[in-house]
């Protein structure tokens, strides 16, 4: 990408970044302000938690479908259709709330409206800003994307419970419907540049099954990438085992207030991590910015449990989430530099439905192993009171303190093994830079990158080519011909989990 294309880029992508950040916190308004009301109109959690999960499902069942349609769509008209259903999907439930009609199952379909078009919305946007940015400031952008994304976190909050208190509910739904038009009046401000298309993307030429399981396919054929969406589904997991409680921990040794206080600092961290990879764009390895800060994630999740006092938790929770944006920039720019743009929709499909799937197991095991085993076990009297209860504390919330020692035990340990593994650590060398089109579909005897490198020499060499040293690969794409998307050319990227 020439200097002159990198900065149009940049300022489009700018301007596409600024209007979904207004929209971010404006969903983030509504979220909260929605799921305290049917809590409130309820009584109870069940029908709250079944709002979360109204949320997630419709990502789980319509992300590989959605991944199709984004590389066969134009995805700046996908971003400005899913924007425009999600607000208007927004404005009906304003309308209820106005005519006092609103019943909490209206709320459920609503949110699975909203989720559905947030699922194609987010893979064009990830897909997108590879078309807008070059690969030296994919890291930057990834880091601007996560910094409205904790803006949203920290603001939502406390914007939400003022303006409940003066516009009600329905107010705040209409101030999320005006976010919803600014973001797609920036997207019909801007043009972006045009890919080629791969053949496994082109309407008519597969099956649609097969176009569903392309992304499944190109993972499966690039063993790197393969153990890098196994390692993030671990990670995943372990972060929503102590999301799931880390609530009820602190309030076992501390107030409400404090509590607060955590949650916010917690949102700082989060902050900060993402101004730090947006001036810094990341170490120029990025799997060793993934693997490093996975490592500190899980001393801050040991920090967190070790001992039932405020400063130890709010520490290891600020590490914690600053470390997020760092590993989510660098993740992303590897998936946005080994996957070609015009398949970018169905791959990142597949990587983000693992994302999605892996939290809600979470959230369904930590309640009971909580409450049937690691609570018991250092109540008073319980069976590790006297060891592991003379480090970390005895009594109600201690068993959760000890769930997060073990959840970063694991994650350091899981780290620690990825960093062993060869096709991980050498994802960056053995998986080519691949910024052009793609030009054949998988074949199902596929030969992946990093195994044709091991079989022999004159399998694989390296070139220099533009100045930077790019792995060429034979046999990636299909045993006859060669995809330019394994024949590593020139770099460019886009953008989470």
């Amino acid at each position: 990408m020439t200097h002159g294309k990198a900065a149009r880029g940049m300022r489009v992508f700018l301007v596409v970044w600024l209007g979904q950040v207004v929209s971010v916190v404006g969903s983030s308004l509504t979220s909260f302000a929605l799921g305290l009301w049917v809590y409130e109109r309820a009584g109870s959690v069940t029908p709250y938690a079944l709002t979360g999960l109204f949320a997630v499902l419709p990502s789980l069942i319509l992300s590989m479908l959605a991944g199709v349609l984004v590389d066969r769509w134009d995805r700046r008209r996908v971003m400005v259709l899913s924007d425009t259903g999600a607000g208007l999907a927004t404005l009906a439930v304003a309308l209820l709330f106005l005519t006092g009609r609103v019943q909490v199952w209206h709320i459920y379909l609503a949110t699975a409206a909203s989720a559905a078009f947030s699922t194609f919305q987010r893979l064009a946007y990830t897909a997108a800003t590879t078309q807008l940015i070059s690969k030296e400031s994919l890291g930057r952008a990834n880091g601007l994307v996560q910094f409205g994304q904790a803006a949203s976190e920290i603001l939502a909050p406390a914007l939400a419970g003022i303006l409940l208190l003066t516009i009600k509910v329905q107010g705040v739904l209409l101030i999320d419907f005006a976010t919803f038009l600014f973001a797609v009046t920036t997207l019909l401000l801007v043009r972006f540049q045009k890919i080629g298309s791969a053949a496994a993307g082109r309407p008519g030429e597969e099956p649609l099954w097969r176009e569903v399981t392309y992304g499944w396919r190109y993972v499966a054929a690039r063993p790197g990438l393969r153990g890098l969406m196994a390692f993030f589904a671990v990670v995943n997991f372990l972060w929503g085992m102590v999301g799931a409680v880390i609530v009820p921990m602190i309030l076992g040794f501390a107030s409400t207030d404090a509590l607060g206080v955590v949650i916010s600092i917690a949102g700082g961290g989060m902050l900060t991590g993402s101004l730090v990879m947006s001036a810094w764009g990341g170490p120029k390895r990025r799997i060793n910015g993934v693997l490093t800060f996975e490592m500190l994630s899980g001393l801050c999740f040991l920090l967190i449990g070790l001992r039932p006092a405020f400063w130890p938790v709010a520490v290891g929770a600020f590490g914690a989430h600053l470390t997020i944006a760092i590993i989510y920039g660098s993740n992303q720019a590897i998936w946005q530099t080994k996957v070609p743009p015009d398949v970018q929709g169905k791959v990142f499909a597949a990587q983000q439905m693992i994302a999605a799937s892996t939290r809600p197991l979470a959230y369904l095991v930590a309640g009971p192993l909580v409450d049937r085993l690691f609570e018991p076990l250092l109540a008073p009297g319980g069976g590790l009171a006297r060891s592991v209860g003379q480090i970390i504390g005895v009594g109600p919330g201690r068993g959760i303190g000890l769930l997060f020692v073990v959840m970063g035990a694991l994650k350091v340990g899981v780290t620690l093994a990825s960093y062993l593994d060869p096709r991980i650590r050498r994802i960056e060398d053995e998986l080519p830079v691949t910024l052009a089109a793609s030009t054949a579909p998988i074949a199902p005897n596929t030969i992946p990158a990093t195994r044709a490198t091991k079989l022999s020499k004159t399998q694989s060499h390296r070139r220099r080519q533009g100045g930077e040293e790019t792995a060429v690969v034979p046999s990636l794409a299909s045993p006859v011909s060669h995809s330019s998307a394994d024949q590593a050319v020139k770099p460019r990227r886009t953008a989470q989990v």
